[in-house]
C-alpha cells in the first residue's frame, strides 16, 4: 500500500517556539486522497539528522513531505543536505531568480547575496514555484519514490501541495479510491452524541465506517469508504446518511466541515435580513473577533463595545448604577441590561451580552467564584432576553474561548427557534 511520511526541520519546533500545524494539515489533505501517513517526525537544524532522517524515510515510504529549513539564512542548512543526500551539487533556477528579485523589489527589500540563494537549488531538483514567498518547493525522485521538499510558512506549503505536490503524485502512482466526507455538531457532549445517534450508526452499510473526531469547534463526525469502485453512488449514499442524521439532531448539526458557529449564524442573520450587536467584558472582544474573521460580517453585524469597566457599562451601554451596586457587575440583572441596552444605542435586531470573572483572580468589587460567566441575547422582535450563567474554571484564556462558544451557541439556538435553549453550564 501506497505510503506517505512527514519530516518537519527546526530547531523552533522542538524547543516550542511554533506549533507543528504543517504535519495536520498535510496528514488530513492526504488521507483526503487516499494515501495514509505512517509516521511524522520532527528533527532540528542539523546536517547527520537530516540525512539519517530522509534516508530511513525514503526507503520505507513511497511519498516523503519535508517542511522547514529552506530559508535565506545560515541555520537553513536542508537545500544543501538534500544535495548531499542526492550526491549532487547546486545550480541557480532562473525563474526563481527572477521570481524572488520581484517580490525583494516590491516589498522594498534590497535583493542582497542572501535573497539571491533563495534561487540556488540541488542539481536533482523538479522546481516547483512557489508563487506566494521566496522560498521554491522541490522535488527529488530515487527508486520511484518521491520527496518534496517544502517551506515551512504554512500558507506557502498548502499553496504548494494543492498546486504542485499532489498533481506530481497522481501522475507517479494510482491511488486508492476513497471517499470521505465529515459534518461538524456542536453543543452535546461526545457520550451524549453517540448515545442518541446508536441506532442510525447501527444502521450504516457496512462499508461505511464512521470515525468521531472530537475538539474545541465542536465534534466532527466522518463518513469513510475505501477502495471502492463507483465513488457517486458511494458519495450519494454518505450525503442520504448525513440527511438521515440531521434529522436525529437537528438543533447540533451545523454543517459541513467547512460549517462553523459564526458561519450558521451569519447564514440565519443573512436569511432573516437582521442584525446583530455585541457588548463584552469579560470576553474582551473575543465574540466580535470571531464573528468579523468572517468575510463579509459587516452585512449583518454592525459593531460592538468592550465595557470592560462598571463606569463604562453605565455611561456607555446604558447599565443602571443601581443594578450594578445591588447586584453586582456579575450578576443576571446586569447583563440583561447591558443586552438591552446594545439593542437600544445600536438599533440592532439582535444582541449578545457577556460579564463574568475569567480568573485566575477575582475581579475587584465582584463576589462570584473565578469562572463565573453570565450570557445574554435579547431579541428585538420579541423583546425577550434570554440569560444563563456557565461555571468554567481558572484558566483564563480557556474560559473566555468557551465563554465565547456558549455565547455563539446561545445566539444560534434562538435564531433556529429554540427559545428553551440550556447551555452546557459547567466545565471541569
Amino acid at each position: 500500500m501506497l505510503k506517505g511520511e512527514i519530516i518537519t526541520i527546526g530547531d523552533e519546533i522542538l524547543i516550542g517556539q511554533i506549533v507543528d500545524t504543517n504535519s495536520a494539515w498535510i496528514g488530513a489533505r492526504f488521507s483526503e486522497i487516499g494515501i495514509p501517513v505512517s509516521r511524522i517526525t520532527s528533527i532540528g537544524d542539523r546536517r547527520d539528522e537530516i540525512l539519517n532522517e530522509l534516508e530511513k524515510a525514503l526507503s520505507r515510504s513511497e511519498i516523503v513531505i519535508v517542511t522547514g529549513g529552506l530559508g535565506p539564512t545560515k541555520d537553513d542548512i536542508t537545500k544543501k543536505t538534500i544535495a548531499e543526500l542526492f550526491k549532487c551539487g547546486m545550480r541557480r533556477d532562473e525563474d526563481t531568480f527572477n521570481h524572488v528579485k520581484s517580490i525583494t523589489e516590491k516589498r522594498g527589500f534590497d535583493f542582497n547575496v542572501s535573497n539571491q540563494s533563495q534561487a540556488d537549488v540541488p542539481e536533482a531538483a523538479t522546481v516547483i514555484k512557489n508563487h506566494h514567498g521566496t522560498a521554491p518547493g522541490m522535488m527529488f525522485e530515487r527508486d520511484g519514490h518521491l520527496l518534496f521538499s517544502l517551506p515551512g510558512v504554512p500558507f506557502e506549503m498548502k499553496e504548494l501541495i494543492n498546486g504542485g505536490v499532489i498533481p506530481e503524485i497522481i501522475s507517479h502512482f494510482s491511488l486508492r479510491n476513497i471517499v470521505h466526507k465529515t459534518i461538524i455538531t456542536y453543543g452535546i457532549a461526545e457520550s451524549v452524541l453517540s448515545e442518541r445517534i446508536s441506532g442510525w450508526e447501527d444502521s450504516l452499510p457496512k462499508y461505511l465506517h464512521l470515525a468521531y473526531l472530537p475538539g474545541p469547534s465542536g465534534i466532527k463526525l466522518r463518513l469513510s469508504a475505501y477502495d471502492i469502485e463507483n465513488k457517486t453512488s458511494v458519495a450519494d449514499e454518505i450525503e442520504k446518511q448525513f440527511s438521515i442524521l440531521r434529522d436525529i439532531i437537528p438543533f447540533n448539526f451545523l454543517g459541513d466541515e467547512s460549517s462553523s458557529l459564526v458561519t450558521v449564524i451569519a447564514d440565519e442573520l443573512k436569511k432573516k435580513n437582521k442584525k446583530l450587536f455585541v457588548v463584552e467584558s469579560c470576553t474582551g472582544g473575543a465574540i466580535s473577533q470571531t464573528i468579523t474573521d468572517i468575510c463579509g460580517a459587516s452585512e449583518y453585524f454592525l459593531g460592538s463595545v468592550t465595557s470592560y469597566t462598571a463606569d463604562i457599562k453605565e455611561k456607555i451601554v446604558g447599565v443602571s448604577d443601581d443594578t450594578i451596586e445591588k447586584y453586582s457587575a456579575v450578576s443576571r440583572e446586569t447583563v440583561i441590561e447591558m443586552a438591552l441596552g446594545a439593542l437600544n444605542i445600536s438599533k440592532a435586531d439582535y444582541s449578545i451580552a457577556t460579564t463574568g470573572n475569567v480568573g485566575p483572580t477575582l475581579d475587584k468589587g465582584t463576589s462570584d467564584e473565578v469562572g463565573t460567566v453570565w450570557i445574554a441575547v435579547a431579541e428585538r422582535e420579541t423583546g425577550k432576553t434570554f440569560a444563563h450563567r456557565i461555571c468554567l474554571g481558572k484558566l483564563r484564556h480557556e474560559n473566555i474561548a468557551r465563554a465565547t462558544s456558549q455565547a455563539l451557541f446561545m445566539l444560534y439556538a434562538i435564531l433556529k427557534g429554540n427559545h428553551d435553549f440550556k447551555p452546557n453550564t459547567t466545565y471541569l
